[in-house]
């Protein structure tokens, strides 16, 4: 993998995806944050449903664009983590990382989450 991209994915956090559409079958691009806990990537959200996340998992193959730090396409996929135990360890890990007062219990029960792989060699 190149130096400058495991940086960003170590040390950047906006980044964008494009899904394909859940309905529409069309590309959607969206801005959003990226985690990474222990070398392993997640994208979540605040509690609600998200188009974003629909789309994932209707058509779990996205691009993961870094724009930060360094700018590079990256081939994706994403796998919806939905095992309440292991959402609560990975969410309250997010959570601790990025700070502030928020309810770990509502992010468990009502947020998005995925675990992004991404297609580098």
């Amino acid at each position: 993998m190149d130096e400058t991209i495991k940086q960003a994915l170590e040390r950047d956090r906006t980044i964008d995806i494009t899904t394909i559409g859940k309905q529409t079958g069309r590309p959607r691009r969206k801005e959003i944050w990226f985690h990474n806990l222990d070398g392993r990537l997640y994208i979540t959200g605040t509690p609600g449903s998200r188009d974003w996340y629909a789309n994932l998992v209707a058509n779990p193959e996205f691009t993961f664009h870094l724009k930060q730090s360094v700018q590079a396409d990256l081939p994706a996929q994403a796998t919806p983590i939905v095992e309440p135990d292991q959402r609560r360890k990975i969410i309250a890990g997010i959570i601790r990382k990025i700070g502030g007062d928020r309810d770990l219990e509502a992010w468990v029960t009502g947020s998005p989450l995925v675990q992004v792989e991404l297609g580098l060699s």
